[in-house]
């Protein structure tokens, strides 16, 4: 393994000056750094990165944790995350949690323990170890997309509550008031706030919430698709619902499936409105009308605080709240009448 004693013997300078070199920490002669550059690049030296952090005590590493690697939301956060971070000089190390409380809690101990200068999280819930966690950890964090109660860091996150009110909304001014509502894990603050936008959206327009509406799953097709199957095949929910507001994209796309499987046309019979925006929305069949979430965005101004912080850990917590927006495409559409509907 070549050394950096290797590269000051092939350059014929001292160990001092190739570290200056390499570190960028004092001026050397442009002869002496064309040398160093020179033996670097013949002897494929690689500088090692834990000495460095030894000497800066900075690795310029972010930790990153997430809760399902599976789901393309996150792909799409995480790609806003890197991109930054990767302009900074800093590298990320992803960590997913697969929605085991349990896990994440052993992953913010291990990142601590590779003394990562930073932490993004997005966490899994339901975990009571999870807060004491990430206080003990005593690094710069940054809470992404789901709130954390009582942890001190800076927050990022869309409103989630304005979302479901603009996919309800958008429901009701097609016509529809049987209006359905497929939640994610109500252990969750971003999925209990997208359904307190559904209440209020349906409560403004003087629409009673009807709770035999209301299904709650796991943020995947399959939990979509349950949800979607119960609503149709309960005999206590007659009518059955026109419209159905999915809390992300993946139940949005399972319930679509369930709906077909009944028979049942898209927008013509019912219609199904989803939440992030991710890019397999766009293609689906038919092409999903949702709620878009600024993923890049979020990530980018997540991993920025997160600089922000390690550069100047005493500075204000921030919290920016980003709002989201409305795509109707072909899944959402004018209700059709049919003669055996009957108000609720």
């Amino acid at each position: 393994m070549i050394t950096i004693r290797d590269v000051a013997q092939h350059a014929q300078v001292s160990v001092t000056t190739v570290s200056h070199v390499v570190n960028q920490t004092r001026f050397v002669s442009d002869a002496a750094r064309l040398r160093v550059q020179q033996a670097i690049a013949e002897l494929r030296y690689v500088p090692s990165a834990l000495a460095r952090s030894l000497k800066s005590n900075r690795t310029h590493t972010i930790g990153m944790m997430i809760p399902n690697s599976s789901n393309p939301y996150f792909a799409e956060i995480i790609r806003g995350i890197e991109d930054t971070c990767f302009e900074a000089g800093f590298n990320v190390i992803l960590c997913n949690s697969d929605d085991d409380p349990q896990k994440q809690s052993t992953y913010v101990r291990l990142l601590s323990e590779k003394q990562v200068d930073g932490l993004i999280v997005m966490s899994s819930g339901g975990d009571m170890e999870l807060l004491d966690t990430l206080r003990a950890a005593k690094m710069p964090q940054v809470v992404v997309d789901r709130e954390i109660d009582d942890l001190e860091a800076d927050l990022v996150e869309v409103n989630h509550e304005a979302g479901g009110f603009l996919a309800t909304q958008h429901l009701l001014q097609l016509g529809h008031q049987r209006i359905a509502c497929i939640a994610g894990p109500q252990g969750l603050s971003s999925a209990r706030q997208r359904v307190e936008g559904y209440k209020r959206a349906l409560q403004e327009a003087g629409v009673a919430v009807d709770r035999k509406l209301l299904r709650s799953g796991d943020f995947t097709s399959a939990g979509g698709h349950a949800a979607m199957t119960s609503l149709l095949e309960s005999a206590s929910v007659r009518p059955q619902p026109t419209a159905v507001f999915a809390s992300n994209d993946l139940m949005a796309i399972g319930a679509v499936c369930a709906a077909a499987s009944h028979g049942l046309r898209l927008p013509q019979d019912i219609s199904v409105i989803g939440f992030d925006d991710i890019a397999l929305a766009a293609f689906s069949n038919p092409p999903l009308t949702t709620v878009v979430q600024p993923k890049h965005q979020t990530g980018a101004l997540a991993a920025r605080l997160l600089l922000e912080r390690i550069a100047k850990p005493g500075r204000a917590l921030q919290r920016e709240i980003l709002q989201p927006s409305l795509v109707v495409r072909q899944s959402t559409g004018v209700r059709e009448s049919t003669k055996d509907e009957v108000s609720p």
